[in-house]
């Protein structure tokens, strides 16, 4: 009887432990997270988004008002200078205030085609002044020779030094008052209205360029 006993006894442990794994097996331990289920505690999110930067308009300096380009014309032109203030408000009416003006003198004569070149200083507010010099062909219906002084309004030029590239457009006296003559010519923005007058006006439309350069030279090209 107690040899049985210790059998069954002994069966019945080698059953626990045979029955231990089936067990663990059934009855799994949970997740850490159930599926679906939000992370805890605070999660890496990388770093944060920058602002995007503004970009700066390019400077263009202080302006000139209407009237301190009329007085300087004045000055400049003399007696000649009644149409003046008639044509600066025309080129503001079309380009607004300049930041930059050249007074100057040029020469140049014409039957059909020739050559114009000039020499004079640019102002600025703040970027001081710089002696400039131009040249260009002039194609059109030209009369006479020329020996004009000649003031330029510069509109949207960014530095002094962006002066010195080619200008083309309508290179002719397209709107005429009291013996002057104003032209318009541009280039990558940035606007040159020369205003003309002298001996041997020039009539009609020409259509050139102007090449601004620092030094002299012959080459219009």
């Amino acid at each position: 009887m107690r040899a049985l006993t210790r059998t069954v006894a002994l069966a019945l442990i080698l059953l626990g432990f045979a029955s231990s794994p089936l067990l663990a097996q059934a009855n799994p331990p949970p997740p850490s997270n159930p599926p679906g289920a939000q992370p805890t505690g605070p999660q890496y999110q990388g770093p944060p988004p920058q602002a995007p930067q503004a970009q700066s308009p390019q400077p263009q300096g202080p302006q000139y008002s209407s009237n301190e380009i009329v007085d300087a014309g004045h000055r400049f032109f003399g007696t000649i200078s009644r149409g003046l203030a008639q044509i600066v408000e025309k080129a503001g009416s079309q380009f607004g205030l300049p930041n930059g003006y050249v007074l100057g003198q040029e020469a140049g004569g014409a039957v059909v085609a020739g050559l114009r070149y000039g020499e004079g200083i640019l102002y600025t507010k703040n970027a001081g002044d710089l002696r400039v010099f131009w040249q260009g062909p002039s194609v059109g219906f030209d009369f006479g020779g020329e020996g004009a002084r000649t003031m330029m309004l510069i509109y949207s030029l960014p530095a002094t030094d962006a002066i010195y590239q080619r200008f083309a457009g309508i290179d002719g006296s397209a709107y005429f008052v009291g013996g002057l003559g104003m032209t318009a010519l541009t280039m990558n923005n940035i606007v040159v209205v020369p205003i003309r007058t002298g001996v041997g006006m020039r009539l009609g439309a020409n259509v050139g360029y102007l090449k601004f350069t620092p030094t002299a030279t012959w080459n219009p090209f």
